[in-house]
């Protein structure tokens, strides 16, 4: 299942990157221009807000471990899987940035070429900088390794899980923050972590049952 999502995330972004990534990039440009001062600007230039919080809630339930020598209850087991799938998601979007070093629709970061001011666009492997690193996209990720792991522990909730991640998706695209191609590699990112990181606590620590 795993490596035919991964075949299909990469035909997703070929479509996109030929025929899709460009001519929406154009139309947001065109018709949503208020978009690049939204309310996503923020979180855009600040950094992801779930990346501190994943490390304060990792801190703070190892040392519950550590001291109670014990595994936390339902709650804390999602809360703890959930934390160490945005850390590690962000480590590897960090890496896939630098590799495929794509840049960015808008110049919304210093002075970056971008392809709505420059006619800049496409794959640049191995660039280093914030120029190069559009995809994948790393709120999407971060955002879908959560969700990976809500999905298995809380499940009657997973319409709005849905719905969620489909907010930050089209809120990345329609700011043209990220191309189209970025979100559909992010979510993909992001779910194959949390998905992975929740396997293993079951495996682990549940006996196949949940904690």
């Amino acid at each position: 299942m795993w490596l035919a999502g991964l075949a299909g995330t990469a035909l997703a972004v070929v479509v996109c990157d030929f025929w899709l990534d460009r001519p929406i990039a154009l139309w947001v440009h065109g018709h949503l221009r208020l978009g690049y001062r939204g309310l996503l600007a923020p979180l855009i230039h600040l950094g992801d807000p779930l990346i501190p919080l994943a490390a304060i809630a990792l801190i703070v339930l190892g040392l519950r471990v550590v001291v109670t020598r014990s595994l936390p209850a339902a709650y804390g087991a999602a809360a703890l899987v959930a934390s160490v799938s945005v850390l590690v998601t962000e480590g590897l979007k960090d890496a896939l940035k630098f590799v495929f070093g794509r840049t960015w629709p808008v110049s919304w970061m210093g002075d970056n070429p971008s392809f709505i001011r420059d006619g800049v666009y496409g794959f640049h492997f191995m660039h280093h900088g914030g120029a190069y690193q559009s995809f994948p996209s790393g709120h999407t990720a971060a955002t879908c390794a959560v969700i990976a792991v809500l999905w298995s522990w809380y499940p009657r909730w997973r319409v709005f899980y849905c719905l969620a991640a489909c907010a930050v998706g089209l809120g990345l695209v329609a700011a043209n923050y990220h191309f189209l191609g970025d979100v559909i590699a992010g979510a993909f990112l992001g779910l194959s972590v949390g998905w992975i990181a929740t396997a293993v606590w079951h495996a682990l620590f549940t006996a196949g049952g949940r904690a």
